[in-house]
């Protein structure tokens, strides 16, 4: 998946659907990082700007914005991104330390890096990202 000008992988057993992007309905008091909730087959999800948790600002949502869809530690959540990509499959061997000098809000959300097709992939460590919400992030 992209957001803004980055690419990022979830572990395949953790997403659950890809869905279009709908306007969440906001919740008074929430954080920026929570823009709002929405129902997904009948199930209430908050869904989480993943731009505003990684701190690459704020853009309008467009046709190609996506709501992947999660389910890490018996919690469900949507998570709203420029662009959901292709699958692709990754091994351990694949999978290299975060470099250095990464922003310390960022590098506790991520498990690795790996290069796919000749660009960086940021592995997103789910249940970090989970513990970060539920401190505030």
């Amino acid at each position: 998946m992209r957001v803004g000008t980055e690419r990022y992988a979830l572990s395949g057993t953790a997403i659950r659907e890809v869905a279009r992007w709908r306007p969440p309905t906001p919740v008074p008091g929430a954080p920026h990082v929570l823009p709002g909730i929405i129902s997904q087959r009948g199930v209430v999800l908050p869904v989480v700007d993943l731009r505003h948790l990684f701190e690459l600002g704020a853009t309008e949502p467009d046709r190609a914005t996506r709501l992947v869809i999660v389910h890490e530690k018996q919690i469900d959540v949507a998570l709203l991104v420029d662009t959901a990509l292709d699958i692709c499959h990754l091994t351990t061997d694949d999978l290299a330390r975060l470099p250095t000098g990464l922003e310390p809000q960022r590098a506790r959300l991520l498990r690795a890096v790996a290069q796919h097709e000749g660009e960086p992939l940021l592995v997103i460590d789910l249940e970090a990202l989970m513990t970060a919400l539920q401190e505030g992030a």
